[in-house]
């Protein structure tokens, strides 16, 4: 497959919205996984300023500036500093205190702080800063990002690469360097603050939980099972998937459940928000054409997108599968202002599936699109 290089900023579909947020005089808070383009974003806001301090809390000078935080001692730092970005806070020790001293006594100057953690970042900055904040969720590039910066038809063109190696930006900007690129990122960052986290002592049984949850894309996952294969108990898979989860890695899709006795309520589908990840835990980089997972892949695909494109903007809805006890099921569930859509996802379109009787007769949902190469824009670009 030939790529083009790829030379200018790829715009994200945040920076709108951070532009606008900027002159409300709140924090802003960026979550993500490493290497997102968290500091790319906030550089190319920050491109036209002046007077702008840049911190990172993987830097042991910051850390100790954070260690025994003081006005006295932030005043003197940061005088006449506009802007301070405080990049990886979650590595930094009293890094709610050390924000809210800032917030409160020094309020010339805007807050911009980016965490790959939310478990350790959000839950101290929103016991200091409540109320005083704006957060946000930046993922890996999405279809609709990379369609606004070249076209649809290239993108659809390079829809096999993009369900193998995904969207991370260095992935994307560097092809010939992808799997390298994918494979770093696996054994070196991905889970780095995660081992931070108190508890966290077994890194081996990490990537063991994430290899098997790569294997298991698309299918209903069991704890119990999960925890048979790599040695470890129900309860502390749960709560690593959970960490996993808050460091932007995995997320979870429950399954739909409001009226028939024979859906399964407490089932859940795991996923990877990108597919270039999940294929560099279990090392397997082959193309569509001789993998015997493409389906779930692309499932993986349409999914992780569908969530980037509700949030990057600002979508409300709840995200579900659906299946029964007598094995009907939909892949895809979107439940919105009262209205409930259904979706069914082919990598290769054969036939037209039905919707299932008893979720029609149930819901009142009349019609199921397939979602496919050929049309994958009508659900990656526009709300159905």
């Amino acid at each position: 497959m030939c790529f083009e290089t790829v030379k200018i900023m790829i715009i994200r579909n945040l920076q709108n919205v951070l532009e606008n947020d900027l002159r409300k005089r709140k924090a802003l808070i960026l979550l993500g996984a490493r290497q997102v383009g968290k500091t790319t974003l906030f550089q190319e806001l920050m491109k036209n300023t002046d007077n702008v301090v840049w911190l990172t809390g993987d830097e042991l000078e910051t850390q100790r500036l954070f260690e025994n935080p003081t006005i006295t001692r932030f005043a003197a730092e940061f005088a006449g500093v506009k802007y301070l970005v405080v990049d990886e806070a979650q590595r930094l020790p009293n890094v709610g205190l050390g924000l809210k001293l800032i917030t409160d006594h020094l309020p010339d100057i805007q807050l911009l702080v980016t965490g790959s953690s939310a478990f350790e970042l959000s839950n101290r900055l929103n016991e200091s800063l409540m109320g005083r904040t704006f957060e946000y969720r930046l993922f890996p590039l999405s279809f609709a990002e990379m369609v606004n910066h070249h076209s649809l038809r290239e993108e659809r063109r390079l829809l096999p690469y993009r369900i193998i190696y995904g969207y991370y930006p260095n992935v994307v900007t560097q092809p010939a360097d992808a799997k390298k690129i994918l494979q770093n990122l696996t054994q070196n960052f991905l889970y780095k603050d995660m081992l931070l986290i108190e508890g966290v002592k077994k890194p081996d049984k990490i990537v063991k939980l994430l290899q098997a949850l790569a294997y298991q894309v698309g299918s209903q996952v069991s704890y119990n099972e999960i925890g048979r294969i790599i040695g470890m108990t129900s309860v502390s898979v749960e709560r690593y998937i959970t960490m996993l989860e808050q460091c932007f890695i995995i997320f979870r899709l429950s399954s739909f459940s409001r009226n028939l006795r024979n859906e399964l309520s407490k089932s859940r589908k795991i996923y990877f928000y990108d597919n270039g990840i999940r294929n560099a835990l279990i090392d397997n980089f082959s193309p569509v054409e001789v993998r015997t997972d493409t389906g779930a892949l692309w499932e993986n695909f349409l999914v992780s997108e569908r969530l980037k494109y509700l949030n990057n903007n600002e979508i409300t809805a709840g995200t579900y599968f659906w299946r029964t006890k007598d094995r009907q099921e939909i892949d895809y569930i979107e439940e919105k202002d009262g209205g409930i859509s259904a979706f069914e996802f082919k990598w290769n379109v054969k036939r037209k599936p039905k919707i299932a009787p008893s979720f029609h007769k149930a819901y009142n949902v009349e019609d199921m699109p397939v979602i496919s190469p050929e049309n994958v824009e009508e659900f990656l670009l526009k709300i159905g």
